[in-house]
């Protein structure tokens, strides 16, 4: 059972100062506090208000349970009947030991949480069932996924520019970005780059927790959630972001609800919440008599230990006795249930979800068009891949030096009976190892995943728009890829001569590594883990270089599935015909000077040699090349559509090997408060 808990400052205020504790003693009280005057409007005394759209948001939880199935594991409880309220203009906190449930009861309230863990109880906005209009509410992750090569006014800009409507023009997005970089102190560091990619330094830790915060801040949401924002910061950065996001609870004349989970703030970070609650194995406690705070401890500190049932088995109560901690924490969760605080906060939550102000109105507030979100997103892929050398600079670097290695190999082979076997080695070389080569991406279209995944869950823009961007961003590398290292490819050895032949040539290379990413892509979407990801594009790779029809001709291919239907769907059939055909037709070499006809034509030894389908032209082995190009991104832009049910289902096998405090959060619960309309 969840309490909204505050510090009662009259036991730990100071002469000096009313943030530092001058008691040995320090008791947790709910609902009524003494005003803290350092604090701003710390000390609000908690009434009921009259809820109004101008008031902001009113959230509030009652008996919420969370429980996470498995079929090696059972069903576990990781949110056990908490309740609670969060109002504007205030910062709620959520504080517990690691794995005590706080990202879960986040995500629980934003609706996010995984297909596979089970919601029950009531989540109420303003006292009704609702979901918030886009805009209306924001999420800022643990992990800052952001583009490295990006500056911070970048990325804040691109930001803003798919966020806001088209109704808005560029020079206003462009001024609520800065507005909102100088807001969280950044004005600074706009123009340096976000770094951490390659060794680049970029901006700080803190920094960058800041510039999620900007991002997600765009629209003015009136509900925001945080996922430790203080994670991996010392306790200077983390006093500086946690002081600037309680500072964003009464900007724009309109209270905003702030809840952040965080694990152990200093006491300086400690005073800038409004309310706290605490959790232990999914349940709230309260610090009630007999658990006194040492003097000068950080109150944080002493909570956590109390109900930190990890390490100690026993616990200090009072000043002689020492009792076991699964005792302690039971002793601590009954005399809160008992107590007149939590009666109160029960009463409170009541008393707000019955409040009736009509039915909610609703903002039509949306995000900018999906041309506006394509055009965007193209030009910051872009950007991306530009300043990224590992995406496609290495990747000409190495095709560069292995066109050179071919064309030294196979340097002017001439037109002899012996060229023919060296001609198809070439061209199988290029088709098969060249091609799979393009699996080196797979790194960064994870990090590109990653960045999605998260823009996705916030509603920033669909996942439509996301492929079209990446695609049309990527075809101009591709297509320098192709007709650099193609042409030394191409031209040292002397395949066959003709502007038309090498632009066919370039095609095919060109299809075929986008088809490659496409396929990357689509693991990447399913499979995010590095090595796993590698190894499973490798392994398809593989397969279908296997039964493209060159190692193994067609004829000689076994029927059940590797011809029928394998042979057929793997796009480096068409790419081996395409190229031997482009190759060989109109060619005639010398016989075999063992025997036989004088001269072969390039015909004859495309069908009797390499076994190819002469029935249509080379130029429909390129077009299903492009089809299969169009069908592979449609496939990827389902997979994408599809992925929060399918990642759910690849991660419970991981869950038996957690520890039973730990949670999982990936997709939007339909039956909880959902965080805002889902874009297409």
């Amino acid at each position: 059972m969840a309490s909204l808990l505050q510090p009662n400052t009259s036991h730990y205020a100071v002469n000096q100062s009313p943030r530092a504790p001058r008691s040995s003693t320090l008791e947790v009280e709910t609902i009524d506090i003494d005003p803290v005057p350092a604090a701003g409007n710390r000390g609000v005394n908690v009434v009921v208000r009259n809820l109004s759209e101008e008031d902001g948001v009113f959230l509030t939880w009652k008996d919420l349970w969370v429980t996470v199935s498995n079929k090696k594991i059972g069903s576990r409880s990781i949110l056990a009947g908490v309740s609670g309220f969060a109002r504007p203009g205030e910062l709620l906190a959520i504080m517990g030991p690691s794995g005590c449930g706080k990202s879960t009861l986040l995500d629980a309230l934003a609706g996010r949480l995984d297909s596979n863990i089970r919601q029950s109880g009531e989540i109420l906005i303003n006292g009704h069932k609702q979901a918030l209009a886009y805009g209306t509410s924001a999420y800022v992750t643990q992990d800052d996924t952001l583009m490295t090569t990006l500056t911070v006014r970048e990325a804040v800009h691109y930001s803003a520019q798919l966020q806001l409507p088209d109704s808005m023009s560029k020079s206003e997005k462009k001024e609520r970005a800065d507005t909102i970089i100088t807001e969280m102190g950044l004005q600074d560091a706009m123009n340096t780059r976000i770094g951490g990619g390659w060794g680049a330094k970029g901006i700080s830790g803190g920094q960058k927790r800041r510039v999620s915060i900007c991002i997600e801040i765009l629209t003015r949401p009136k509900l925001l959630f945080l996922d430790e924002p203080t994670s991996g910061l010392d306790s200077a950065a983390s006093y500086y972001v946690m002081s600037r996001i309680a500072s964003l609870d009464q900007r724009d004349g309109v209270g905003r609800t702030i809840i952040a989970s965080i694990h152990q703030p200093s006491s300086e970070v400690f005073q800038l919440f409004h309310n706290l609650c605490l959790l232990s194995s999914g349940r709230t406690f309260f610090a009630s008599n007999g658990f006194p705070c040492p003097t000068l401890q950080n109150p944080s500190d002493h909570f956590l230990k109390t109900i930190n049932k990890d390490f100690e088995k026993d616990i200090e109560q009072g000043l002689d006795r020492r009792t076991p901690m699964e005792e302690a924490i039971d002793t601590l969760t009954k005399s809160y249930k008992s107590s007149e605080a939590y009666q109160q906060v029960r009463t409170q939550a009541a008393e707000i979800s019955k409040q009736d102000c009509g039915a909610p109105k609703k903002k039509k507030r949306s995000h900018a068009g999906f041309i506006t979100q394509c055009v965007v997103l193209t030009k910051r892929s872009f950007v991306n891949m530009y300043r990224d050398l590992g995406y496609y600079w290495l990747r000409l670097a190495i095709y560069v030096m292995f066109a050179l290695g071919l064309a030294t190999m196979y340097y002017d082979f001439g037109s002899s009976y012996g060229s023919i076997q060296a001609r198809g080695s070439l061209l199988m070389f290029v088709a098969s190892f060249l091609i799979f080569m393009a699996i080196g991406g797979f790194p960064s279209f994870v990090e590109d995943m990653k960045v999605f995944g998260r823009e996705r869950l916030n509603g920033h823009y669909g996942t439509s728009a996301f492929v079209i961007g990446n695609t049309f961003s990527a075809i101009p590398y591709l297509l320098l890829i192709s007709l650099i290292p193609g042409a030394i490819a191409y031209y040292l050895p002397g395949l066959h001569k003709g502007a038309e032949h090498f632009i066919y040539f370039a095609c095919v290379l060109f299809a075929c590594m986008m088809l490659v990413e496409s396929l990357m892509m689509i693991v990447a979407s399913v499979v995010p883990n590095f090595l796993m990801g590698i190894m499973t594009g490798a392994g398809i790779q593989g397969l279908m270089i296997l039964a493209g029809g060159f190692f193994r001709l067609r004829h000689d291919i076994p029927k059940p599935f590797w011809r029928y239907p394998f042979h057929y769907m793997v796009f480096h059939k068409y790419a081996y015909q395409g190229l031997f055909k482009n190759e060989f037709e109109g060619l005639t070499f010398p016989g075999n000077p063992a025997g036989g006809p004088l001269r072969i034509s390039g015909e004859k030894i495309l069908r009797d040699v390499w076994q190819m389908q002469m029935a249509y032209s080379k130029w429909v082995d390129l077009g299903i090349l492009f089809g299969m190009l169009v069908s592979y991104r449609i496939l990827f832009l389902v997979i994408v559509k599809t992925s929060e049910k399918i990642r759910p289902i690849l991660r419970r096998g991981f869950l038996s090997v957690r520890t039973p405090k730990q949670t999982a959060t990936v997709m939007i619960n339909p039956s909880a408060t959902p965080l805002h309309g889902e874009s297409l």
